[in-house]
């Protein structure tokens, strides 16, 4: 017997020194104490991690190894087993095959053919042989993150994150890959907590007249998100909005559409969750947000169309009720130096683009000269800005918040949440007011759903000739012509292309321009008037595939239940194996001596079944025998025949009594197996009492019916899920 701590093979604390080698308790004293060195209890530990390892290295040696072996065998058995044709060409995999289809359905294909329904050549209405330009608003991807749903617990969160971003890919690459815009525009609001993350520097803490503005729910989370999410995380989420985004950008093509300059992506416009809103901006964010994504209020010339974007969350800080108690210049002082140079950089811009078609440098060329500085005219620099009255291009608003608006207002027939109150008998126009179909005149934290009135109005005046407005922040379409002091500007604010923002059917924008020009920059005699043409392209609803795997789901349980029931009716093949029969590690004998040392007994071992119901070895009985042992296999009733044809009957008959006492001195115990599992044997030979009598076949048709069900739902299954979590890891 192994010492303790020992490894099994004679060597103590699996150090490898003999047993018997060992230092006793005294010595071990005496030595520490002559060396002067404290006993440790570290030694001790040293000891139980020897031993431990020790035992471990020996039992993989070992036991460990076949057992390993046993489930390589096995496995290997059961998969030769599944893979004939009757198990890959049955039932369940047929079913395994239709949710593969419907899944394909749901995760790839039905985003190629919704937005291939959206095609530009299905609603855009032009003279034939122009070259428009194709645009693109994507709003509110607002990407989720851990302010998104605080309180969700941990697989839930990962596993929403990691659905939402995959909808939105999905939508994205076949966009690009069925539309091919020229160019794409983003309306803000690209993060979810993007105003939440701490930057490198700057303070990032609420003042002291905001903390209480703060909803509870968030405020109980606050000290979390500053110590666990800061600009790293920040710099993580801002990859992830590019593998979405900026990653499948190219599958829109390399080439500009006939006619273009080239394709643009621009995705520089802020929302309130990027930066905050009004007086509660944060100054820190924004840097950081223009230090990555660009200038948030810049002008773009595309397809001879003026863009004018504007930090309009920014910008309503001026017009905060704060403003008279807390210093906000450093928030809405450069959206409102922007607005004064607007015009003259959109003539700049203008003049660029001009120059560029007519094959001219672009920017200003300067003479050289050397001049005194005292005497230098500095009146009559050269300027790419011609002043007023110059040509100028039809501009297009880009705004975060929408324009404000009386309320009300409705926003038309194609908003999700609530379509337009029906107008009464005889009145033709829509019902106004509709507080229903409208976007709410309202604001809280860090939000508000539409601009103050004097933004508004000062935004069309101070950017000037704006013929449309385009937004997005409420998550859903809306489409307004505003009032004169707003310059009638159409307005249409653009639905989310996320499915997590409240609306079941998310979509995005797409526009359509058109404008030709002179070499002055004129529009060109005959030039439609309206240049530019809109068009709404919604995506899948996700909830609606959702619904149809529940629904496939249970009628999948059904179909194989159902199927189940009708095996034993229709003796249809089973799909489920019957267990692979294994021999018992402890083996009974067939004949027994009754009295002990008596070698001249063979013991004769019968193979169990697993399909026994109740016991291994249900029935026995006492009985005489030859000195001759009994073939393996051979029944009890072959065993009397056997004897009554012997020469020697007589003999036994005088040597045996009632209970077979004779010449071998005992009774021997004769355990007799289950000889209904031999098929040759099934007819001719006893079966077991357990399995006679209609109840015993009830329980067993009910048996085999319900390791049917078990086996076949479990396949379909784990297949399913294995095929869906490879979807989802493809994205």
């Amino acid at each position: 017997m192994a010492p303790p701590y020992s490894n099994g093979n004679g060597y103590g604390y699996g150090y490898g020194y003999p047993s018997s080698s060992l230092p006793t308790s005294s010595s071990y004293d005496y030595e520490y104490r002559n060396n002067n060195e404290p006993q440790s209890i570290c030694d001790e530990i040293s000891a139980c991690v020897g031993a431990m390892l020790g035992q471990l290295w020996g039992y993989m040696n070992g036991r460990g190894r076949q057992a390993a072996w046993s489930w390589v065998t096995k496995a290997a058995q059961q998969i030769k087993r599944n893979m004939t044709r009757r198990r890959l060409l049955s039932f369940p995999h047929l079913l395994v095959g239709l949710w593969v289809l419907v899944m394909l359905w749901g995760e790839r294909w039905v985003f190629a053919s919704r937005i291939r329904s959206c095609d530009w050549d299905h609603w855009e209405d032009w003279p034939a042989g122009v070259t428009p330009h194709r645009l693109i608003f994507i709003a509110d991807p607002q990407i989720i993150d851990p302010h998104s749903y605080p309180g969700r617990p941990w697989p839930l969160n990962p596993l929403t994150i990691t659905i939402t971003d995959n909808y939105m890919r999905r939508s994205y690459i076949q966009l690009q890959k069925q539309l091919h815009p020229d160019t794409v525009f983003f309306l803000g609001d690209l993060f979810d907590g993007g105003r939440e993350w701490k930057t490198a520097t700057g303070d990032f803490e609420d003042p002291e007249w905001a903390k209480d503005h703060r909803p509870a729910e968030e405020r109980k989370h606050l000290k979390e998100w500053h110590r666990k999410y800061g600009d790293d995380y920040w710099l993580r989420e801002y990859a992830r909005f590019g593998n979405i985004f900026y990653d499948n950008w190219n599958l829109g093509g390399v080439f500009p559409g006939p006619g273009q300059r080239g394709r643009k992506l621009i995705s520089s416009l802020p929302g309130n969750h990027d930066l905050g809103f009004g007086a509660e901006v944060k100054v820190p964010a924004r840097h950081r947000f223009n230090a990555y994504f660009g200038e948030t209020n810049r002008v773009d010339v595309i397809g001879n169309h003026t863009f004018v974007s504007v930090d309009t969350v920014s910008l309503s800080a001026g017009t905060s009720s704060m403003r008279g108690q807390v210093d906000l210049q450093p928030i809405y002082g450069p959206v409102q130096q922007f607005l004064k140079e607007v015009k003259a950089t959109k003539r700049r811009a203008v003049q660029k683009e001009v120059r560029f078609w007519r094959g001219e440098v672009e920017e200003l060329t300067f003479e050289q000269k050397v001049e005194d500085l005292e005497t230098a005219d500095f009146s009559k620099l050269p300027t790419m800005d011609p002043g007023e009255g110059a040509p100028d291009f039809p501009t297009i608003l880009l705004t975060h918040v929408p324009l404000y608006r009386d309320p009300g207002t409705p926003c038309g027939p194609m908003r999700e949440h609530w379509p337009p109150a029906k107008p009464p008998k005889g009145q033709a126009g829509p019902v106004i007011p509709d507080h229903r179909n409208a976007i709410s005149v309202s604001g809280g934290y860090q939000y508000q759903n539409v601009l103050d009135p004097k933004d508004s109005q000062r935004l069309v005046k101070d950017i000037g000739n704006v013929i449309h407005a385009f937004s997005g922040d409420d998550h859903d379409y809306c489409e307004v012509v505003h009032s004169t002091e707003q310059g009638n500007v159409r307005e249409i604010t653009v639905k989310s292309f996320s499915m997590a923002m409240g609306v079941p059917t998310p979509g995005f924008q797409m526009v359509s321009m058109y404008n030709p020009i002179d070499d002055k920059g004129n529009p060109l005699p005959g030039s439609p008037k309206t240049t530019l043409q809109t068009h709404l392209c919604l995506l899948p609803q996700q909830l609606s595939t959702f619904v149809t795997y529940a629904i496939l789901g249970v009628a999948s349980v059904l179909i194989l239940i159902a199927r189940a029931f009708l095996l034993p009716v229709f003796n249809l093949q089973p799909f489920a194996l019957d267990p692979i029969p294994h021999p018992s590690s402890v083996l009974l004998p067939i004949f027994k001596p009754k009295t002990e040392g008596d070698d001249r007994f063979a013991y004769d071992v019968a193979p169990t079944s697993s399909g026994t119901s109740s016991s291994k070895f249900p029935s026995a009985r006492m009985s005489s025998s030859s000195s001759t042992t009994r073939p393996r296999g051979q029944s009890i009733t072959n065993s009397a025949q056997a004897r009554a044809a012997s020469p020697n009957t007589k003999a036994a008959k005088a040597n045996s009594g009632k209970w077979g006492w004779g010449q071998n001195r005992g009774p021997r115990i004769e355990i007799r197996r289950d000889s209904y599992y031999d098929d040759k044997e099934r007819d001719s030979t006893w079966k077991p009492a357990s399995r006679s009598g209609s109840g015993s076949r009830n329980r067993y048709t009910l048996g085999v019916v319900g390791r049917e069900i078990w086996t076949t739902c479990w396949r379909v299954v784990w297949m399913v899920l294995l095929f869906f979590t490879y979807l989802t890891y493809k994205g």
